[in-house]
């Protein structure tokens, strides 16, 4: 025997999806924060604004409206993906000694060796960062060496891919630069925040 529906059941299933949909579409999500407005807005002026604010955004909490917080933060962020891209390459580089041309071995050797290089410079950066103190000329001194290390870091990154600028590619060379490049512009975005920082220290 078929069981009849009251008619009130369906009047009241419809009044609750109405009430549902109609309460969803009033409340919409909240808006970004400050603290993540700042992270957008201080990664404008970066080479690469959109991989600045994806990698960052996560740390507003943490950064609030803070430029050193957010140069800071950076380069802790470029030293992990620095020292990750160091033992990929160290792990394939035992590899490309068993059946790749010479000069695929030479570049991927030489470009672990500078990425190891770059792990130190940011390394240090990270910890010049860490042990900040004072104000004026003698902050500015310590920035200016943070600068430094970011800036030779980058440049050991960029040693790493020119390094296979003349080398055929047998799938090594597209799959290391392809890694190296992202790593790159990580560590740009970070000393481009770094040189934000510094341009807000006042000297008298």
């Amino acid at each position: 025997m078929k069981t009849q529906i009251p008619s009130t059941f369906f009047f009241i299933l419809s009044t609750t999806i109405l009430t549902i949909t109609i309460t969803t579409t009033s409340n919409p999500l909240p808006p970004p924060s400050n603290n993540t407005n700042f992270i957008r807005t201080s990664c404008q002026t970066t080479l690469y604004p959109q991989l600045c604010f994806t990698s960052l955004s996560g740390y507003s909490s943490a950064v609030q409206q803070d430029p050193g917080s957010l140069a800071r933060v950076a380069i802790g962020v470029a030293l992990s993906k620095t020292i990750t891209m160091t033992k990929y390459i160290s792990n394939i580089s035992s590899h490309v000694d068993y059946g790749s041309s010479p000069r695929v071995v030479a570049a991927v050797h030489d470009c672990c060796s500078v990425f190891g290089d770059a792990v130190d410079n940011i390394r240090e950066s990270l910890r010049q960062m860490r042990r900040l103190n004072g104000s004026g000329e003698d902050l500015r001194f310590q920035v200016s060496n943070v600068q430094t290390w970011m800036s030779a870091a980058l440049t050991n990154e960029e040693t790493c891919t020119d390094g296979f600028e003349d080398v055929v590619d047998d799938g090594v060379k597209a799959d290391v630069c392809g890694r190296a490049v992202k790593v790159k512009e990580m560590t740009s975005n970070a000393l481009a925040l770094v040189n934000g920082f510094a341009n807000t220290i006042q000297t008298p």
